[in-house]
């Protein structure tokens, strides 16, 4: 048993991750409009947008346009996902500071989501990686599929492990573990964590829980027992997963954050600057937020007292 840590990063991935499964087109001014609620928020990380190709991922498209529109704070980074020497030219020329590379733990996901196996997918990446690095950004690699995958059921907590530590001798400063159709528990999730923080130091670990069967905020809460002190998170539970039926999206952001005010750890996010992004982004999409925080907040119209 580890202390829980004094403080918490949280990353922002909702207008990437978040977004990039809405079937409408969502306005170029939105998101720009959103990214820069965002940055008022005193959110450090903001995922703003991916280099990928415009026919598997339509909604990232603009994300040059986005990139070149937001108002930028100092202190704040925006990484952008990039899949291969093409997306990482795109990111250069946006003037993008952080890139991220995107591998799972399962052979069936890898090939069914990139077309490859993991061992191509980490062949593919060195370069890109090496690249960025020599060009002064720093790289984040993701793992998905961590606690299981739709395709091969649960998935080994080694194989995980394997696959991080491979991103990490890349050059991968963070390595953020996905629980992609968000089927884990906080006793899985510990397991996972102990098996890759045996292979990569605990400090360049995140966390990243969709919310499926309701058990994000648990794993989250168990993952900061064991020393995990960065969380991915979504504004408003934006998201979704088009593996898993009825997936509800990402953890929200506002339930990560009453969390870990609850627990009396810092994380800089000042509640209400949040809910501003969240009513923005609800307005946008037409629809409520999946956050039951936000619910509860903004209908009683105010910030948080814990």
């Amino acid at each position: 048993m580890t202390r829980l840590p004094a403080s918490v990063r949280i990353v922002e991935v909702g207008p990437r991750d978040g977004l990039q499964n809405e079937k409408a087109v969502v306005p170029l001014a939105a998101k720009v409009g959103l990214i820069d609620l965002l940055s008022a928020t005193g959110l450090k990380t903001i995922e703003a947008g991916a280099f990928v190709s415009p026919k598997w991922v339509p909604q990232m498209a603009d994300s040059a346009e986005v990139m070149a529109r937001i108002a930028r704070v100092s202190g704040v980074t925006y990484p952008v996902l990039v899949p291969n020497d093409t997306g990482l030219d795109a990111a250069l020329a946006a003037g993008a500071t952080e890139v991220a590379v995107f591998g799972a733990a399962s052979e069936s996901f890898s090939r069914r989501n990139i077309n490859c196996s993991i061992a191509e997918s980490l062949a593919r990446f060195a370069p890109v990686v090496a690249r960025a690095l020599a060009a002064g950004l720093t790289v984040r690699g993701y793992v998905s599929c961590v606690l299981g995958c739709p395709y091969e059921g649960e998935v080994p907590a080694e194989k995980v492990a394997e696959v991080s530590a491979a991103l990490f001798g890349l050059g991968c400063y963070e390595v953020s573990l996905g629980d992609t159709i968000g089927i884990g528990t906080p006793s899985k999730a510990v397991a996972m964590i102990d098996a890759v923080s045996a292979r990569i130091p605990r400090d360049s670990l995140a966390v990243h829980f969709h919310d499926t069967y309701g058990m994000a905020v648990a794993n989250i809460h168990a993952a900061l027992d064991r020393g995990i002190a960065v969380v991915d998170s979504a504004v408003a539970g934006l998201g979704g997963c088009p593996y898993a039926k009825g997936a509800t999206g990402n953890v929200a952001t506002e339930d990560v954050l009453y969390l870990l005010d609850g627990l009396g750890i810092a994380s800089g996010v000042a509640m209400d600057r949040l809910l501003d992004a969240t009513r923005f982004i609800s307005g946008v999409l037409d629809r409520p937020p999946a956050s039951k925080v936000a619910r509860a907040l903004i209908a009683r119209g105010g910030d948080s007292d814990a």
